[in-house]
């Protein structure tokens, strides 16, 4: 397998894994299995079935990080962010129903005891 191969299965696996808030933080294990794995020289058969490995193994983090992306976007309440109201919208809207807005006392124009 070609080093340019590598190398980009190498930075593609980086760009998966989670950033360092400073560089001066330590790399994280994985990370550093992962640039053990990269450095070593195995023959060429073991290479190229170890990179097919690799290629599969990079497709399924993408996969994850994609899904989890589209469960935070399509189900917002998931993360228990969301206040109770906001729940409730989000639910009806999801089922098809635009809840009436609601005005509480002195919102609609009106004072509590009905006159303008």
């Amino acid at each position: 397998m070609s080093q340019t191969k590598l190398r980009s299965l190498y930075r593609a696996f980086l760009r998966e894994l989670p950033p360092r808030p400073l560089l001066k933080t330590p790399r994280a294990p994985l990370h550093a299995q992962l640039r053990a794995e990269f450095e070593t020289a195995p023959t060429d058969r073991s290479a190229v079935h170890s990179a097919f490995h690799g290629e599969q193994y990079l497709t399924y983090l993408q996969a994850q990080r994609m899904h989890t992306t589209l469960l935070e976007r399509y189900n917002p309440n998931l993360a228990g962010n969301l206040d109770e109201a906001e729940r409730i919208r989000l639910t009806a809207r999801r089922v098809g129903i635009n809840l009436p807005k609601e005005f509480k006392d002195g919102e609609d124009g009106t004072g509590s005891d009905g006159t303008k």
